[in-house]
């Protein structure tokens, strides 16, 4: 979703005549999203569909009466709206869509956000879409025989923002310490948020200051953790279940711990931020991919999630040790740093349209 409204907002900017249909899964959480969002869509419409892959047979044949339905929802809808091109960055109105722009002959463009492409933008990639953007060139190993453009991953304008001494000031950080930024994205990681709380008092006694964002599910486990530290030790580890403006955490960490999913192969090249990288172990090897793609290229750590309790305190003291390392990580990190994905993929929806690309 982040990636889809970045790229309607530099649609909007660079080409403010064009118009901008969403189209969500009847269910899903696009709806909130965009409504929250600062882009204006002038309209709205949901379509039936489901999942298809890594469910039991009934649920797949409950998905399949759905994608059915959403053809043809999709394919009325097609035929009222015209559209010049569909855009599409995963998810699952993703089948129906597709459909029906290709039984209408609609240019489709897909955006593959991790480097290695899920089952459904790997299907539409290789049978329905003219053109495949992907956030670096490892991602054509994937579609081979097909036209693939790297344009860099869309980032929100909150990261393309963020600066280091505003966001130290405005999150009430030390900076004469050095801050480790501990994110697990939006629901959290039990296992990062479980382990740093564990060695965050080893940590403290070594003058690092935590930036921990535990996300909501393993907000009080956290919460009643931190409550157990003294004052001095609390006063440099500052909690939060949700950060709004992520970008600050960002341009103020030294150090960060996090999954590794497709936002980290930008939002931390765009600000040089070191990471040790521990892989989601619950699902195919996307992040493993991803955290490999960082490593190989001397910007990041990768640290298996079943070695966390007994390697991360030492990875971690020493990183921020080693001052020389971290330098050399923060280039490497800064050397892959790509900030005009959003334009790039709004460019290249107009040329794919037929319309000039300014």
């Amino acid at each position: 979703m982040y990636p889809a409204l970045a790229v309607a907002g530099a649609v909007r900017r660079l080409y403010p005549q064009a118009k901008l249909f969403f189209v969500g899964a009847r269910g899903d959480m696009a709806r909130g999203l965009v409504e929250r969002s600062d882009v204006t869509f002038d309209r709205y419409d949901e379509v039936l569909a489901g999942p298809v892959h890594g469910i039991p047979r009934i649920g797949q044949a409950i998905s399949a009466v759905k994608i059915a339905a959403g053809v043809l929802q999709s394919l009325a809808l097609a035929l009222r709206l015209r559209p010049e091109v569909l855009f599409l960055t995963g998810g699952w109105v993703g089948v129906p869509m597709a459909l029906a722009c290709w039984l209408l002959r609609r240019p489709i463009v897909i955006y593959v956000p991790d480097i290695e492409p899920g089952l459904m933008l790997k299907v539409i990639g290789r049978r329905f879409a003219r053109v495949i953007a992907a956030t670096t060139d490892a991602t054509a190993a994937f579609y081979p025989g097909r036209r693939v453009e790297v344009t860099g991953y869309p980032l929100r304008p909150e990261i393309l923002q963020a600066d280091r001494a505003t966001a130290l000031e405005a999150l009430r950080l030390d900076p004469r310490r050095r801050t480790l930024l501990v994110f697990g994205g939006s629901r959290g990681s039990r296992s990062i948020n479980t382990t740093v709380s564990a060695i965050a008092p080893q940590l403290l006694a070594d003058g690092t200051q935590i930036l921990h964002i535990s996300g909501q599910l393993d907000w009080p486990q956290v919460e009643a953790a931190h409550a157990q530290l003294s004052p001095a030790e609390r006063e440099h580890y500052h909690i939060f279940p949700f950060l709004p403006d992520i970008g600050q955490a960002f341009a103020a960490a030294d150090l960060v711990i996090s999954r590794a999913g497709a936002a980290t192969l930008a939002e931390y090249p765009q600000l040089g931020l070191p990471a040790i990288l521990v892989p989601y172990p619950h699902a195919w090897r996307y992040q493993k991919v991803n955290a490999d793609y960082l490593v190989e290229r001397g910007a990041a750590i990768r640290l298996d999630d079943e070695r966390l309790a007994t390697d991360l305190l030492p990875t971690v003291r020493a990183l921020l040790a080693d001052e020389e390392r971290l330098s050399a990580m923060r280039r490497a990190s800064e050397a892959l740093r790509q900030p005009n994905g959003a334009e790039n993929i709004a460019r290249l929806l107009a040329r794919t349209a037929g319309h000039a690309a300014g």
